[in-house]
């Protein structure tokens, strides 16, 4: 299911303004594969909120951290790894509290 975040709203020039890049510099932002804009056509990228997230992230580690283009991608995958992580434990922590919640209103031996 997407969220309102991931719905592409924002042109490659729209982006670039929020973000305070350059175009040149989300494109080569998407070749390198840190972020992946939504394709209208074969041509126009649209940029959604989370791609705007990652792009002021991206930002924050090069500028403000003075983290390479490799260490970001390095960075970001395992922030990526880890919100999988999170949401896989979450899932698991809802399904136990089922079980447990099931088991304290004494329906665990029907």
């Amino acid at each position: 299911m997407r969220s309102s975040n991931d719905e592409p709203l924002y042109m490659i020039s729209v982006a670039a303004k929020l973000c305070n890049l350059h175009p040149q510099t989300l494109r080569m932002y998407e070749r390198l594969g840190l972020v992946s804009p939504a394709r209208v056509g074969s041509k126009n990228r649209v940029y959604s909120g989370s791609d705007i997230e990652r792009l002021k992230q991206i930002q924050r580690l090069t500028q403000d951290m003075g983290v390479n283009l490799a260490g970001v991608e390095i960075i970001l995958d395992l922030l990526d790894k880890i919100q999988t992580m999170k949401e896989k434990s979450d899932a698991e922590i809802s399904r136990l509290r089922v079980i447990i919640e099931t088991y304290d209103n004494g329906d665990a031996g029907r």
